[in-house]
């Protein structure tokens, strides 16, 4: 039987050894939010840590690799009216993840990928990336899962190109990964605006999801199904994959 590749179930005898391997760190980072009258709070936390999780398990024969308890919260201050959320503002989730970072270092390890399963965190994730350089010794990666696998992605879905929220992509892959935390009684009121919010080019503002849609939700999850779910935790697994196979993304 294969060793888990995630670090809650592992030793620190074994988490020494998988370091000592120089093993590949997958750090999840993602979100505790409303997703709509049909899903459970914790969506992006438990998809981004399922798909992680099936990508560790795909490439452990082929090099050492090891996933990190993912960070659950987010920035998430545009989902806080709807209720059940909660979030950073940007120094503590900076401070956070930058604790995380120095303790994997400490212990030995020398490359992060930091996968990220939350909207909310790209912007600020990008902003980091400096300080990560600069303040660590580590090589950090950081990536979107669901855009990575954007392209994979808009085959399988039916009336959108990419996920949303609480949408038909994220439905389905609830479905697949997780199915008791969907309340399939509430999906037929599981429906919003396609889109999250037209901008002028070039032009930035700050708009709550209570401004733009009723449910919470962006996007119609009454499409959604196991069969779509099942197929894009497989592409969404396989981007993770071609990142950490990827010599050019670590030199």
């Amino acid at each position: 039987m294969a060793q888990s590749p995630m670090w809650k179930e592992l030793t620190a005898t074994e988490i020494r050894e998988l370091a000592r391997r120089d093993a590949t760190v997958i750090m999840p980072v993602a979100s505790m939010e409303q997703h709509g009258p049909h899903l459970a709070v914790g969506v992006d936390t438990v998809l981004c840590e399922g798909v992680c999780r099936l990508a560790a398990e795909a490439v452990q024969n082929e090099m050492p690799v090891i996933v990190t308890p993912t960070l659950w919260c987010g920035m998430a201050e545009h989902h806080m009216a709807f209720g059940g959320t909660f979030t950073f503002d940007i120094p503590t989730y900076r401070a956070v993840l930058m604790a995380f970072l120095k303790s994997i270092e400490r212990h030995g390890f020398s490359k992060v990928l930091i996968v990220n399963g939350h909207g909310g965190n790209i912007s600020a994730l990008a902003a980091f990336l400096p300080d990560f350089a600069v303040e660590t010794g580590l090589k950090v990666r950081a990536t979107t899962y669901f855009e990575l696998a954007q392209p994979a992605i808009d085959p399988i879905l039916d009336n959108q190109e990419r996920i949303r929220h609480a949408c038909e992509g994220e439905t389905s892959l609830m479905m697949a990964l997780a199915p008791e935390l969907v309340r399939r009684d509430r999906l037929p009121e599981a429906v919003g605006p396609s889109h999250s919010t037209p901008r002028p080019l070039g032009v930035a503002r700050y708009r709550p999801y209570r401004s733009f849609t009723e449910t919470g939700v962006v996007g119609d999850a009454r499409n959604a199904t196991k069969e779509k779910g099942d197929r894009l935790a497989i592409v969404c697994r396989d981007a993770i994959v071609a990142v950490l196979q990827d010599g050019e993304a670590w030199a």
